[in-house]
């Protein structure tokens, strides 16, 4: 049974081949070369659509401001979550891109996870 990690993948996955199929002058072919400067274009472009995505996000909640004394508890959970997907895509996008898998994806987050704690632990 797959999890739902390689769920997501292989949805974004199909996706970018789909929008390749239909839009195959603007979608380049993937993994790309990381080390060629067009890719890289591509790859930052792909990047920074994603961080908009997250500031879209962001534009959903009212009260994080210290200073305010008022308070604003309106939110659009829906509307919030799916920006935030809207992001995941194109962060799946840009690791898809650069031809890593959800296996990749899982042993550097591992990887990190552990450093993050030792780093914790530790004073850092």
């Amino acid at each position: 049974m797959k999890d739902k990690l390689d769920i997501m993948f292989e949805l974004r996955e199909q996706f970018m081949s789909s929008l390749g199929d239909k839009m195959p002058l603007i979608t380049p072919s993937y993994p790309l070369d990381l080390s060629d400067k067009k890719s890289q274009q591509y790859i930052r472009d792909v990047a920074l659509k994603g961080v908009e995505e997250m500031f879209e996000a962001l534009q959903h909640l009212k009260n994080w401001k210290p200073h305010r004394n008022t308070q604003n508890t309106e939110l659009d959970r829906d509307a919030f979550i799916e920006e935030i997907v809207d992001a995941f895509n194109y962060f799946f996008s840009l690791i898809i891109l650069s031809g890593f898998n959800a296996e990749d994806l899982f042993e550097a987050y591992i990887k990190k996870d552990k450093i993050i704690h030792d780093r914790l632990n530790t004073g850092y």
